[in-house]
């Protein structure tokens, strides 16, 4: 039986006059499925349903992705806005404003740093995989057919939150639910080389740009890779060109944590964790500041400081973090 948060959203949203999805800033693999997915669930229902984002290249691919509206172009004229794979606190202004204007507000996501406050409607499973699993049950408990194209979207979500099932938050569930969407024929090779592997020229060049100049502190625990607004414009980085590289970092011998800072504009850092397991940097992120989190071993923030500040309070909590987790083992 589908879980009673979502039984209770879905029973708003199908009142609801005109439905916004939408996920947070830069949204990845999980999120962008999880909203076309959902799009499709709602509008079989007859709900008229718009998905909002400004996703990468790299999705572009997706069934449904050409009709996704612009953050720029969302207006505040939403019954409901529901937001997948983040949270209220990661909106873009634009939706942020349709969001608090609607008279829904709802919530769907796996994170475990997120929580029930602003919300309508919030529906969290800490447990599941990703935000593409969650709406995978719902859907099965539902009886809706899954065709090659509602399979792809899901698939994404699943793929690209486990790293091509390579991380340990890969479950039993998470390959079952693999095995029932390859029987519907999607490519599943080709799928996950557009997510995990494919990249611009000028992101393999940022990669490389990233690992020449990253810096190996706290005796070797904690890899940094930085890169200020002028290397992002001398690159010609967009979107989605950075996906990945933290996520290679954190793999270098020794590491315990690793972070990739960059600078959104003057003043404004995003900061993207990795953890091996032995620190958890959804807490570090939230330290690091107000809105930051996610998981254990994966985590980020947007702080307002510099990079050089940014780089030097990761480093103090981290240390602080590490002499903590030491004193409690003695």
């Amino acid at each position: 039986m589908a879980p009673a948060p979502w039984r209770a959203l879905s029973d708003a949203l199908a009142s609801s006059d005109r439905v916004l999805l939408t996920g947070p800033i830069e949204p990845d693999g999980d999120s962008v499925g999880a909203c076309l997915a959902l799009q499709r669930l709602l509008a079989a229902r007859g709900v008229r349903v718009d998905v909002a984002g400004d996703p990468a290249a790299r999705y572009q691919w997706m069934p449904g992705a050409c009709d996704i509206l612009r953050d720029a172009d969302v207006a505040p004229t939403y019954d409901a806005v529901v937001v997948l794979d983040g949270d209220r606190h990661r909106l873009v202004p634009s939706v942020k404003v349709a969001f608090d204007a609607a008279r829904v507000k709802g919530l769907i996501d796996h994170h475990a740093s997120s929580r029930h406050d602003g919300y309508t409607h919030a529906w969290i499973d800490r447990v599941a995989t990703s935000t593409c699993e969650m709406l995978y049950d719902v859907l099965r408990d539902e009886g809706v057919p899954l065709d090659p194209e509602l399979a792809t979207l899901l698939y994404v979500g699943a793929v690209f939150d486990t790293g091509g099932f390579r991380y340990s938050n890969t479950t039993p569930a998470t390959h079952r639910m693999a095995a029932v969407l390859l029987e519907t024929g999607i490519d599943h090779a080709a799928i996950a080389a557009r997510i995990l592997m494919e990249r611009r020229v000028v992101a393999l060049r940022a990669t490389g740009h990233v690992f020449a100049s990253a810096e190996l502190l706290l005796d070797g625990a904690l890899a940094v890779g930085t890169l200020s607004r002028a290397d992002q414009q001398r690159l010609g980085l967009a979107a989605g060109d950075l996906e990945g590289i933290v996520d290679a970092l954190v793999y270098t011998e020794g590491v315990e944590v690793a972070a990739l800072l960059v600078e959104k504009e003057p003043g404004r850092v995003k900061a993207s964790l990795r953890s091996r397991g032995k620190v958890d940097v959804a807490r570090l992120a939230g330290d690091l500041a107000p809105s930051g989190g996610g998981h254990a071993k994966a985590a980020g923030a947007l702080r307002d400081d510099t990079l050089e500040g940014t780089r030097q309070a990761l480093s103090d909590l981290l240390a602080a973090r590490l002499a903590e987790i030491e004193r409690r083992r003695a």
